[in-house]
């Protein structure tokens, strides 16, 4: 059948959706109207078929997409008057070539999506101008019935026209369609029906629907079948697999109908069957795409996801073992030898993982970058997942060869075990991700189980890094002071500043708790500022509380210290000024404490800004000396004024005797520095035997529990007080 061609210089999106849909209406109307008995004049009739357009319209964008307004539609032609066997026809052949075309470009949906849609809104259409016209011709026999003999003749030509319509439809149609009596023996299928099969029509009538069984049916599309025949329902949808004679699966979309005759009595089934097939087929081929990995093709995140929480169901699989694979070193490989290399070697990799797998219901995946998990199941996890890991860092034991070289990598794992059914998949994932991370930081090559404490530990350090930035601004964070003290009178000298973290849930927490995830997190920072402006401000005050000071040591002394990130933050010198600037506080009454580690091989870049700090004034001490292992010598290029002992030379003269080694290292330490012009402190003095023994050695200052405890700035100031007395 020919259709009116699309008007010339109008194109689909020349204009907006109402013109568009006008156009489409223009283009039915001169299709079918020719074909139509009807009184209206044809600008009567295009007025008339507006609204079952825009009905298609809505129904090509619906979501969730549904074929009852297009099977109006066709319902709808029927009772236009629409009933010439070619009326049906151009009417699915105008909604085929044009409603996408017209209607399209609404919803965001994509063209595959679109014609898709297109093909099942026309089978609607067909369904009901079918239905339609099984019910107008039981109202046109069911008058003839009870009409004169003299219209019996009448009757039987609109018979005949009724069954010409049917067969125009049940001919044409683009989808398959059969019937079958209620035994399920196919009566009679239309071409498209048949080409669906493999195009041999001996290959599908005479069969028995009983036949068509497929391993892949649900156990419901039997019992909606045996529903319908009994007449308990009137049709029943189903996707639904065939056998092709070739042996090739034929996929359907499959809706079967129940026609029952005059009486009411089931007589027939009707079957409508849409391809699928290669729909299916895209679909699963995104469904791996969606759940394999493109490099590699083990499966990924998702993928294992879904096995895993599967697997963690309560009362699924007894036991289950898990083990999550970083490797050692990759980021250099990849910085290296770039990326092609690196992505060369995770194939590598994957391929050796994969044959790791052994046992039936094991997998391996990876999860991103270089980073892998193998799961295994059963009751004898705990033993299955060992022996995983062994296989697992033994595969890549053997050097990996990529053009001509020859790469050694290695792995860190971390394995979990357990019973099914306790724990979430994210929170098995954890685990394992916590405990990778202690076998790398433990070395690496090596797998580490699981421990519920060290998780906890982890866990908490996570949660107190996130903490950090929010605790600064609310203010949780606070600061004691340790006095420092003359060994020669014993007078106070000055404080050490030590900032402390008052958590809302862990209570008062030490430095050492939150210092080295302040360092890893830059908050250091922002947080070493505050400390520095707190402690300047607070010496400026007890200055100002006792304007002369100790009459021997002067004003009371400040010790900030400083961490490593600090002292490479190109503000430093900056920003130290403007807080002495702000206090008013004199350079010479800050110490900045800087540890031995941080210098070690500083070049002068890195000594640059503390020499700039020297020269206005500010003390510089070399914190927990002795415990580096930086050259005596070198201390002469570095700008500190005072060496801070550890506190490791003091605990070893609580021994009794004292081992008069560790003497002659103090006594030494002492002298090199008293020749360098550089002042002694000495950490942690705990007793008064301690405190003489150390004054004997030459020690200028010192600080520990056997002075005072850190504690509030109001008790520094009564100790200083208490002195000058």
């Amino acid at each position: 059948m020919k259709l009116p061609s699309q008007p010339a210089g109008s194109g689909a999106d020349a204009d907006g959706p109402e013109d568009r849909l006008r156009r489409f209406v223009t283009i039915w109307s001169r299709a079918v109207f020719p074909v139509t008995a009807t009184s209206m004049t044809r600008q009567e009739f295009e007025r008339h078929l507006l609204p079952p357009a825009r009905e298609l319209c809505d129904a090509l964008h619906a979501r969730p997409f549904d074929t009852s307004p297009a099977h109006r539609v066709g319902q709808a032609l029927v009772a236009a008057h629409c009933t010439d066997p070619d009326a049906l026809s151009r009417s699915l052949g105008v909604v085929d070539a044009y409603l996408v075309l017209y209607c399209g470009d609404e919803g965001g949906t994509d063209a595959e999506e679109l014609r898709a849609r297109c093909s099942r809104l026309q089978h609607a259409m067909a369904a009901g101008f079918a239905q339609a016209l099984r019910e107008r011709t039981l109202a046109e026999q069911e008058s003839i019935a009870h009409s004169a003999l003299s219209a019996r003749s009448a009757a039987e030509l609109a018979l005949h026209a009724t069954e010409s319509r049917f067969r125009a439809i049940f001919d044409g149609a683009a989808i398959g369609i059969g019937i079958a009596d209620l035994d399920g023996n196919v009566l009679e299928v239309n071409e498209t029906l048949t080409r669906m099969f493999g195009g041999l029509e001996h290959t599908v009538t005479g069969k028995n629907l009983l036949e068509w069984s497929h391993p892949e049916d649900g156990p419901h599309v039997w019992r909606l079948y045996d529903e319908l025949v009994r007449g308990e329902r009137e049709s029943y949808r189903v996707e639904k697999p065939y056998y092709r004679g070739d042996g090739t699966v034929l996929w359907t979309n499959l809706t079967v109908s129940l026609l029952r005759d005059a009486a009411g009595a089931p007589q027939y089934q009707l079957a409508l069957l849409e391809d699928t097939t290669e729909r299916r087929l895209l679909n699963l081929r995104l469904r791996y795409e969606a759940t394999h990995d493109a490099l590699t093709g083990l499966p990924n995140r998702t993928l294992f996801f879904e096995r895993l929480e599967k697997t963690l169901l309560p009362g699924g699989e007894s036991r289950f073992g898990l083990a999550y694979l970083d490797l050692d070193g990759f980021k250099v490989i990849n910085d290296s030898l770039g990326h092609s290399t690196g992505d060369r070697l995770l194939v590598e990799v994957a391929d050796r993982l994969q044959s790791c797998v052994t046992a039936p219901g094991e997998m391996v995946a990876r999860l991103g970058g270089d980073e892998f998990v193998a799961l295994t199941t059963g009751p004898g996890s705990e033993r299955q997942v060992t022996e995983l890991a062994d296989r697992m860092l033994a595969a890549l034991a053997t050097p990996i060869s990529i053009d001509g070289r020859e790469l050694t990598v290695r792995g860190s794992v971390g394995v979990v075990e357990g019973p099914a059914g306790e724990r979430t998949a994210a929170e098995v994932l954890r685990s394992a991700d916590i405990t990778m991370y202690r076998a790398k930081s433990a070395g690496g090559n090596r797998f580490e189980y699981a421990d519920e404490e060290a998780d906890a530990r982890a866990i908490t350090r996570h949660g107190l890094t996130t903490a950090l930035p929010a605790a600064l601004e609310r203010g949780e964070f606070f600061i004691e002071y340790q006095p420092l003290v003359h060994l020669g009178d014993g007078s106070v000298y000055g404080a050490e500043a030590l900032v402390r973290w008052c958590h809302p849930q862990h209570g008062v927490l030490g430095p050492d708790r939150f210092i080295p995830l302040a360092e890893n997190t830059g908050l250091i920072v922002p947080l070493g500022r505050w400390v520095l402006q707190e402690a300047v401000r607070q010496a400026r005050f007890w200055q100002d509380e006792a304007p002369g000071g100790h009459p021997a040591t002067g004003p009371l002394r400040i010790n900030v210290n400083l961490s490593p990130t600090q002292l490479h933050h190109p503000g430093l010198v900056a920003e130290t000024v403007d807080v002495l600037e702000r206090s008013g506080l004199e350079p010479g009454a800050l110490c900045l404490e800087v540890t031995e580690s941080a210098l070690i091989g500083a070049d002068d870049d890195l000594l640059k800004p503390l020499r700039q700090l020297a020269e206005m004034g500010v003390d510089i001490a070399l914190d927990d000396f002795g415990t580096g292992y930086s050259n005596l010598a070198n201390l002469r290029r570095l700008p500190v004024s005072v060496l801070k002992l550890d506190r490791s030379f003091t605990q070893g003269m609580q021994q009794h005797p004292v081992d008069p080694v560790d003497l002659k290292i103090v006594e030494g330490i002492v002298q090199l520095a008293h020749s360098l012009e550089l002042a002694v402190t000495v950490e942690g003095v705990e007793t008064g035997a301690q405190a003489q023994q150390l004054r004997d050695l030459g020690c200028d200052t010192a600080q520990g529990w056997y002075y005072a405890r850190p504690g509030a700035p109001d008790r520094i100031r009564s100790l200083a007080l208490v002195d000058a007395v």
